[in-house]
């Protein structure tokens, strides 16, 4: 009897370990709502790039010198773009500001926006900024990660017609010319893309700027569109599955797929990204989840929080435009678990997080 006893109870802590352990049925069914921007979302977001983009320091330069000349305070290399920790972050801060208070017109703070704006984004700054694009040490500043934002800066000032939109458009055109110039002579010498997760990443920098060019630049539209065709028509398989590097930003594969869908008429593309990603229409969450960051003091792991923003605006975008529930679900699920985490108090991450999850939100309807 005892025995018995025994073997019994034996038999209830297995069958009831069994259940404790079986995966949630439901967990496919969890619900991650897509974001949007109103009132609350551009009061989180604005402070990040507001506090910053005149935060002289700390500062990473990137800066080649030519001599001793070179060694000057940020704020006098780069009047217009000095704050926010390097110069794109700088650059994409202000693009942040520009876009709330476009999308927001009534936003609260939209007079002291517009007056740091208006204070960098001047003529005599910009024309100091271009002078530093063409000194023969530093011709390559900032390719092509900054100069794409530079574009969607630019992009900003035109669509949105406001009296200080064109007079900060007009005193920032010396330095849009010169980065179109730039990307036109430069993208026909580059044979082979650069694939990376982080800054380098071509299809990004030309994804950007074909978005600017599209409107704005039909020569640098024809160069970006046939680049893009010599690079990538021909992809299959991408390892998706290998991401995330441990310091990625963007996905290598996504950001392909973002720029193709820019690129090819739709019935092209779908044939394309079945074949660059086998699959990934039926079910994008088998080959992706949320990265995670374990040390947001870390700038280079800090980089997991803007590639789970990256990820969701790619998903939005080929989501939104193959009318794909999936993706557009796996997008929120992504910008969801990173967009709290943004204020964490490290400027690792402050200094330039809030510009990739607006262009996510953005990105999102």
């Amino acid at each position: 009897m005892k025995n018995s006893l025994l073997i019994i109870i034996a038999l209830f802590f297995v069958f009831s370990c069994k259940k404790i352990n079986k995966p949630d049925e439901n967990i496919d069914k969890i619900v991650f709502l897509k974001p949007e921007l109103n009132e609350k979302s551009a009061s989180y977001l604005y402070h990040f790039a507001f506090d910053c983009i005149d935060q002289e320091y700390p500062n990473k330069l990137g800066q080649v010198l030519g001599d001793a000349s070179y060694l000057k305070e940020p704020s006098e290399l780069h009047p217009a773009f000095y704050g926010c920790f390097d110069w794109h972050s700088s650059v994409h801060g202000h693009w942040t500001l520009l876009n709330i208070i476009k999308e927001q017109p009534n936003f609260e703070h939209k007079e002291v926006i517009l007056e740091k704006l208006q204070k960098n984004i001047t003529k005599e700054n910009i024309l100091k900024e271009v002078q530093y694009f063409d000194d023969v040490h530093n011709k390559t500043f900032e390719r092509t990660y900054g100069w794409a934002w530079l574009l969607k800066v630019a992009e900003t000032l035109q669509d949105w017609d406001t009296e200080e939109a064109k007079e900060m458009f007009e005193n920032l055109k010396p330095l849009v010319k010169l980065i179109e110039e730039k990307y036109i002579e430069f993208l026909p010498k580059l044979n082979y893309p650069i694939r990376v997760g982080e800054h380098q990443n071509t299809a990004f920098g030309m994804s950007f700027a074909l978005d600017y060019a599209k409107k704005y630049a039909p020569k640098l539209e024809k160069v970006i569109i046939k680049k893009a065709k010599e690079y990538y028509v021909n992809d299959k398989g991408c390892p998706i599955t290998w991401e995330p590097g441990g310091f990625d930003f963007l996905s290598p594969c996504l950001q392909e797929a973002s720029l193709m869908l820019k690129v090819l008429p739709k019935d092209e593309y779908v044939l394309w990204l079945d074949a660059f990603l086998p699959n990934f229409r039926n079910n994008p969450s088998q080959y992706l989840n949320v990265a995670e960051v374990t040390d947001r003091s870390d700038g280079k792991m800090a980089h997991l929080d803007g590639l789970n923003f990256s990820r969701a605006w790619c998903l939005y975008e080929i989501g939104i435009a193959l009318k794909n529930d999936k993706m557009q679900s796996l997008a929120n699920k992504h910008f969801e678990h990173s967009y709290k985490k943004m204020d964490s108090g490290e400027y690792a991450g402050a200094h330039w997080l809030a510009s990739f999850a607006l262009y996510a939100v953005l990105k999102s309807n």
